[in-house]
């Protein structure tokens, strides 16, 4: 039987977006089944998002818009919805992160969220999570979307070097990731540096932070604990994390001098390891 649960459109973007995908599929006459066979999804999967009981990822929104013929609508609002999905704490940041025009980020053990593999993301995530994994993930993949823009905002990352080295989901996942990370570094707007361990005691001992500027906007700064993250725009705050991060700039490999270490790490930490037969193992 067809789930004919009534949502409040206001809600949630997600209520907002199942609501609509209703009301558009009710007029132009298709039922769950029909629209579904057009998608190459269940007429199950139709509903579920009809309710609001799953959330859409961009691929069914951007096949829903060309059925339906809707100039984009749902393409448009899945980012929405993805973004709500976000930990309630974290929203605030990454709606800042999006107007940025310059991020610095210093991290101490995972690669920043931005330049995460889809791979990489999953393995960081699934290590302790509650709910939906792949809503978890498209999340954060989505929040990426901003470095595709005419006029992305130029990031500066200071990786440690244990970010290299730390093995998060595996060799082909970190060899994939040293991969990106090599990739990404080819785009003139995206710098990366890595603190080497013979930097011995230097200034982003008390763990990660991210300093984000803006051009109409007050500068901020961002940090995490093990429960949420904190954000100011505190002068005296944003001029020590600057302070902090010179230092770190000028103790870290140069970009070149990077790009090498990383893929020295990838080459002789996550290559192809022989298995017992001969064959290549991951």
């Amino acid at each position: 039987m067809v789930n004919i649960r009534n949502l409040d459109p206001s809600a949630s973007p997600l209520d907002y977006y199942g609501s609509e995908l209703r009301r558009l599929r009710e007029e132009a006459g298709l039922g769950q089944a029909q629209l579904g066979s057009i998608l190459y999804c269940t007429a199950s999967l139709v509903g579920q998002i009809e309710t609001a009981k799953k959330v859409p990822t961009r691929q069914f929104s951007e096949r829903l818009d060309a059925a339906l013929m809707t100039g984009g609508v749902f393409t448009r609002l899945v980012g929405l919805v993805l973004k709500s999905q976000l930990p309630t704490w974290f929203q605030a940041y990454a709606e800042m992160e999006a107007k940025a025009t310059y991020i610095s980020t210093f991290q101490t053990q995972l690669v920043y969220g931005l330049l995460q593999t889809e791979a990489y993301a999953r393995a960081v995530l699934g290590a302790r999570t509650e709910g939906d994994l792949d809503t978890k993930v498209a999340a954060r993949i989505e929040r990426q979307r901003i470095l595709e823009r005419e006029s992305p905002p130029l990031i500066w990352a200071v990786l440690s070097e244990a970010v290299l080295r730390q093995e998060v989901g595996g060799h082909e996942v970190m060899r994939t990731q040293l991969r990106h990370l090599l990739a990404m570094q080819e785009r003139e707007w995206v710098k990366i540096q890595i603190l080497p361990f013979e930097a011995g005691a230097h200034a982003g001992l008390m763990g990660s932070f991210n300093l984000l500027r803006f051009e109409d906007d007050p500068d901020l700064v961002y940090t995490e604990d093990f429960v949420q993250g904190h954000m100011t725009a505190n002068s005296a705050a944003f001029r020590e994390g600057s302070l902090r991060y010179d230092h770190l700039q000028a103790a870290a490999l140069s970009v070149e001098e990077s790009a090498d270490l990383i893929a020295c790490v990838m080459k002789e930490h996550y290559g192809h390891r022989p298995a017992p037969d001969g064959r290549a193992l991951a």
